[in-house]
């Protein structure tokens, strides 16, 4: 390894290690208090070197979102190629709550954490791309779902379909990262929980006699 090689493989371990960092402060104390100054105390290094990587603490939020929701925008690649799109649609449901599963913070920060919106001028995250938006994944394949003529006319709005879907299964797994340990409930398991709530809601949206049951 060259040089130039090596200075590359440092500045990216530190921006790692900065993203890192600052992940844990913002869910540990909110946005609005943690300073740049005191994500550079957290991993030991001086403010000016923060600010080499990043300008200020929206350009530092701005690059936490972008990765993580190309993250789970790449955890949908598998489901392309399933050809129903209501079942690619019930697996798309399952992936996210799987996403959520493996990166709790990461979905705490993206979805459970008030930051300021973010500029769509500014994300570098291709917006409309299914590759690299994950809203977009989702209403390409609501969309499809709608045009096979299995979606009940009172839900044939991709926008009100998609975003009932996703608060739906947001509301499970929220509910797990956030409650699961309360020890009054007698959970059940968090994939029976995903399936119950992204059957239910099919069950409603689809056409009454082909009402989907999520395959075991």
């Amino acid at each position: 390894m060259g040089p130039r090689e090596r200075r590359e493989r440092e500045r990216e371990e530190i921006r790692t290690r900065i993203l890192d960092a600052a992940r844990d402060l913002f869910l540990a104390e909110g946005y609005d208090a943690v300073t740049m100054r005191r994500i550079a105390d957290r991993i030991e290094y001086s403010p000016t070197a923060i600010y080499f990587h990043f300008r200020d603490k929206d350009a530092l939020i701005r690059e936490l979102c972008d990765t993580d929701f190309r993250t789970l925008a790449q955890q949908f690649t598998a489901i392309s190629a399933i050809t129903d799109p209501v079942e690619r649609l019930r697996r798309t449901g399952l992936a996210y709550a799987e996403f959520a599963a493996n990166f709790p913070n990461h979905y705490r920060l993206m979805f459970m954490t008030p930051h300021p919106p973010m500029d769509p001028e500014l994300t570098n995250i291709a917006q409309g791309d299914p590759q690299e938006d994950a809203y977009a994944f989702l209403k390409h394949v609501v969309s499809e779902c709608i045009k096979s003529g299995r979606v009940r006319k009172e839900f044939a709005d991709e926008e009100l379909m998609s975003q009932t879907m996703w608060a739906g299964v947001h509301g499970v797994v929220s509910l797990q990262i956030a409650k699961c340990n309360d020890p009054w409930v007698q959970w059940r398991p968090i994939r029976k929980r995903v399936e119950s709530m992204i059957d239910t809601l099919l069950g409603g949206m689809l056409v009454e006699d082909r009402r989907p049951r999520l395959s075991k």
